[in-house]
């Protein structure tokens, strides 16, 4: 690529939103990056996320080359031994021994070939997809609900609401670009929120209602919603029961429920309940958005089916501002729903049911159709610790770190006879048990499409060369196809042409029994592909015809009774287990450190203070977190995040946490509401090490945590006993040293013609200094003072260097406050003297928070 190419349209490689990019390379592996205006998902904007994909696109820890074992080796030989080991593994042990895990980071076309190979030319279901553990509880939902796998929705019913419900959804944080039309809703509509969660997040600071409800009491809530509409005449059942199918039972399962005995049941004010009951039945126009906090959970399908059935049941769906509304978390997690990619669906919407099978077989031509479901996420992972598995091959994502449990998965992993990795990264938690690894695209280099929450339809198009011997996920799996016997079936020559294929399945013998038929893109042209612009299926809205869509009786199972929960999720500006994210020096600024957020009265009993380090402890492990005391948590609920790895931490292992109970429609984990208890952690220093060369490897220390930034990396470590193995971290040059051996403190600062290479700073009683200044000295070519380096701050001055509160235009919080003591007093006001919260908005929470806390400090 050449500096004056053009800006290329493709799609975000992140959430589920489906933000459109123009990507315009700079050189060989950099780029620009700005919002696509014309892109019908986001129309210009981006997250914090989206805004840096720009400083993820190097070939730092890439994958070149196919590698067997230890060693290099050629694609020929590689995928001839793949193939023959799962052809010999179906031959002596059965076609159900073999099993894909893949990635709604996939493109549609990649899941559509693996799909193809697995359940119709080796004819077992076991292809499962990490999508498995986002929303697969809202799959089987939407299907109980409405026979298919269909998100009513589009994001201008968002526009168009009087009142949004945002139920288990961090959207500030995890959907920022939707926070923004929410944001701009409200103003322009006056559109009202609520917010059910029970943590008290970014998003729940600006409602006009926040229900911090007990966790998992999220059908007690809806079934009450909808006894209090009954009651208050604002579900007419008679039109319900021509419309819909009901049970005989759904009417007298409402029985006895009142305000009151929900709000005990989810530990509410009754009268916050009541508000928010008055205000929905008051509101014709509501979209209900829920995501995570819903549907991981042992009960997540019922729990969907609750909400489902509040919009069913008032006819609030299929109509302008008025939807249940699933938002996905990854890029490509709906394409793999349409597609198959689920363990539990067969291909393009249809599932098992003989005729089904029958379709897809006479559809394929393969020798043989799967005719059953195959194994779902956790349990293909027992299947492999039981030894039922003999053969993985994991494409795409990094299940030794995101499955629950994931000690268990470890060790099944390590048992299995053979796994192939199919990975952009070379060294991850999951591929080092790999016999193969085999070098697939990245974002910047993979063409295809992929399908948002909304149901639309976008382009990721290549802006990069492939780098070494990469190579497309749909190519290397229809190479192994060919090489198992199955060649007149797998002979695609470009991704157009999969595609072509995958909408001629969703079309074949249709007639309408199915929303999903893209039969109008079956001629698509190679040429027309290239040039495909977003398109939705199914129309922006989805109607029921009478009778079609059905409520489903649900009933509040009893809650957790241990004296403490775990709850999981996402912090702001990473992603997943963060081998993107991880490589930006500015998103990593937001949460350098992964937190237990624990709430002051537990943080009490359990003796710990902000900033001290305590294992986290369930019945599957433990893990070491730094401890964030905050009033924003549920008393007896604990919070931690999902992305650290054994590559940047020795601590923050959220995955070891859970235990593998699932829901038993969905199959999906239950991620927060696992029992855990908390046990401080006292060790004997504290240290922090600032660097140029990332090459320091894993410390040998108690606690450590690795993080990038500007210039180089920052360490963070605290450990018991000699500190000789850290210091062995240090790179040669020449040395400073300043210490007190009373307090156990020693300051290393290593220069080179002055200018900083590495400083270790270690206490053994008292507190650390800031970081910051000297983060700022490894991106300096000028020399340093040496007594500055051994201070940590510049001569005369404090601190002076901060992170960023708003990571978009690297805007510090103390820039912040200046403009709010100069007056400014919204956060719009902020924006114009600052910048900050003008480009994605997730910081505009906390800055209003700030604004906040300046007019209470003025009251006072």
């Amino acid at each position: 690529m050449t500096v004056d190419a053009p800006a290329v349209r493709t799609t975000c490689a992140y959430c589920g939103v489906g933000c459109g990019v123009l990507a315009k390379p700079v050189g060989d592996r950099t780029a620009t990056i700005a919002g696509d205006p014309e892109h019908p998902a986001n129309f210009g904007k981006l997250c914090s996320k989206g805004t840096h994909l720009g400083e993820t696109i190097g070939l730092e820890g890439r994958l070149l080359h196919p590698m067997i074992g230890q060693d290099r080796a050629g694609w020929d030989e590689t995928l001839d031994l793949v193939a023959e080991r799962f052809a010999d593994s179906i031959r002596e042990h059965g076609p159900d021994s073999v099993a894909f895990y893949v990635s709604g980071q996939l493109l549609t076309e990649d899941y559509y070939v693996a799909n193809k190979l697995m359940k119709g030319f080796i004819g077992s279901g076991n292809i499962d997809t990490n999508s498995r553990l986002c929303m697969a509880s809202a799959v089987a939902a939407h299907n109980r609900a409405f026979g298919e796998d269909l998100v009513p929705a589009c994001y201008d019913d968002l526009d168009e609401a009087d009142l949004i419900v945002l139920v288990g959804s961090n959207t500030a944080w995890c959907h920022p670009v939707i926070w923004q039309r929410i944001e701009a809703a409200r103003v322009r509509r006056r559109t009202k929120l609520v917010v059910i969660d029970p943590r008290r997040t970014e998003t729940a600071d600006g409602a006009d209602l926040h229900l911090p409800l007990r966790t998992n009491s999220d059908i007690a809530l809806f079934t009450g919603l909808q006894k209090y509409l009954l009651d208050h005449r604002a579900i007419d059942r008679s039109k319900a029961e021509r419309r819909l199918n009901i049970p005989a039972d759904y009417w007298s399962s409402l029985d006895g429920i009142t305000v009151d005995q929900v709000a005990r049941t989810c530990d509410l004010d009754p009268a916050d309940l009541s508000k928010f009951y008055h205000l929905f039945a008051a509101t014709p126009r509501t979209v209900t958005l829920f995501s995570q906090g819903v549907n991981q959970s042992t009960h997540g399908t019922d729990k969907a089916n609750a909400i489902i059935n509040v919009h069913l049941a008032t006819g609030r769906i299929g109509k302008r501002g008025a939807a249940p509304f699933s938002i996905t978390g990854q890029p490509n997690a709906m394409g793999g729903r349409e597609v198959g990619g689920l363990a539990s669906a067969l291909a393009a919407h249809m599932d098992f049911a003989p005729e089904n099978v029958d379709r897809a077989g006479r559809f394929w031509g393969g020798p043989r159709t799967a005719c059953k479901p195959g194994l779902k996420a956790v349990d293909l992972f027992n299947a492999i610790g039981e030894g039922k598995i003999k053969a993985l091959w994991v494409m795409a994502t990094n299940p030794a770190v995101s499955m629950p449990d994931a000690g268990r998965v470890r060790d099944a992993l390590a048992a299995c006879p053979f796994v192939v990795v199919s990975d952009v990264i070379g060294a991850t938690d999951t591929s080092r048990f790999a016999h193969v690894r085999l070098p697939a695209l990245a974002w910047g280099e993979k063409d295809g499409t992929v399908t948002n929450s909304e149901r639309q339809v976008s382009r990721q198009r290549p802006f990069l060369a492939p780098p070494g011997e990469a190579r497309a996920d749909w190519a290397i799996v229809a190479d192994v196809a060919r090489r198992m016997g199955f060649d007149d079936h797998f002979k695609w020559q470009n991704p157009a042409a999969v595609f072509r294929e995958y909408c001629a399945m969703t079309a074949f013998e249709n007639g309408g029994a199915r929303k999903l038929d893209l039969g109008a893109w079956v001629e698509i042209t190679d040429a027309a592909y290239d040039d495909m612009k977003p398109f939705q299926w199914g129309g922006r809205r989805i109607s029921f015809a009478p009778g079609k869509a059905r409520l489903v009786t649900v009933l509040q199972p009893a809650l957790t009774a241990a004296p403490m929960v775990l709850n999981t999720g996402r912090y702001r500006d990473q992603w997943h287990t963060m081998t993107r994210t991880g490589l930006s020096p500015r998103l990593s600024q937001h949460r350098r450190e992964p937190l237990v957020e624990v709430h002051p009265a537990d943080a009490e009993v359990a003796g710990l203070a902000d900033g001290d380090l305590a294992w986290v402890q369930t019945g599957q492990g433990q893990s070491a977190f730094k401890v964030g005391v905050s009033k924003r948590q549920r008393q007896g609920e604990i919070f931690v995040p999902i992305h650290w790895t054994d590559h940047n931490a020795s601590g923050g292992r959220a995955g070891l946490l859970p235990d593998r109970a699932v829901d038993p429609f969905s199959g999906q984990p239950g991620f927060k509401c696992t029992p855990a208890a908390l046990e401080k952690i006292a060790p004997e220093w504290r240290a922090f090490l600032v660097a140029r060369d990332p090459a320091v490897g894993q410390p040998d220390a108690l606690w450590w945590v690795k993080v990038k930034v500007a210039g180089g990396w920052l360490i963070e470590l605290a450990g018991d006993g000699d500190t000789a193995a850290i210091e062995r971290l240090l790179p040669p040059g020449d040395r400073l040293e300043a210490g007190n051996r009373m307090r156990g403190m020693r300051r290393i600062a290593i220069t080179r013609e002055g200018r900083l290479e590495a400083a270790l700073f270690i206490i053994g009683d008292g507190r650390l200094p800031g970081r910051e200044w000297l983060i700022a000295q490894l991106s300096e070519d000028e020399p340093a003072n040496a007594l500055a380096l051994l201070a940590g701050r510049a001569s005369g001055q404090g601190a002076n260097c901060e992170p960023a509160l708003c990571v978009c235009l690297n805007v510090g919080s103390s820039r912040i406050a200046a403009a709010i003591e100069a007056g400014c007093t919204t956060v719009g006001e902020i924006g114009t003297a600052t910048g900050a919260g003008t480009n994605c908005g997730s910081c505009r929470p906390a800055i209003g928070a700030m604004i906040a806390q300046r007019k209470l400090a003025n009251a006072a």
